[in-house]
């Protein structure tokens, strides 16, 4: 069965359930999430995503970035697919909410009102290689130079995300 998404108003309105591929493919707003981690150093954690993910392959992007399912709060997804995607736990800390729409490419649409966490880690992570193929630290500055020098390198809405992120420092 195709993974659905919580359609919602700009509000946060729950409007009903949809197939992940059909709310991406008509740009239609639903529930997200996102998740920042930085070490102890102040590096923030970054992920490779898989060849095999249907948009956005092998591009970086945060930590982890997802959908809760119906009955989920954004947090729960939040720890969730951090333990899917990364096999790790961390505790984390609401930041900010905000609506974004981006194409993704494909005629693919993410179109989310996103609830961004923070949390700090420091651990080994247990990749799941059909989500990530690698992960990373890096420090604020070298990300920016980056993201500069070669931004298709990194996925439409990571540059959303934290183009916002740093308006909330």
């Amino acid at each position: 069965m195709e993974e659905q998404v919580v359609l919602v108003s700009e509000k946060d309105e729950v409007l009903g359930l949809m197939d992940k591929m059909q709310a991406h493919e008509n740009g239609i707003l639903h529930r997200a999430f996102s998740v920042f981690l930085f070490n102890d150093k102040g590096e923030m954690l970054l992920q490779k995503r898989s060849a095999t993910k249907y948009h956005s392959p092998n591009q970086w992007t945060n930590a982890v970035c997802s959908h809760p399912r119906a009955h989920e709060t954004y947090l729960e997804g939040a720890k969730r697919r951090m333990k899917e995607e990364l096999g790790i736990e961390a505790e984390l800390s609401p930041k900010f909410h905000f609506l974004y729409k981006a194409d993704v490419g494909q005629n693919l649409w993410e179109h989310e009102l996103d609830h961004v966490f923070t949390g700090d880690f420091n651990g080994e992570v247990q990749l799941n290689p059909e989500e990530v193929s690698e992960v990373r630290f890096i420090t604020m500055q070298d990300l920016e130079n980056e993201m500069t020098q070669n931004p298709g390198n990194f996925t439409e809405w990571f540059k959303i995300i934290l183009k916002e992120y740093k308006q909330h420092l």
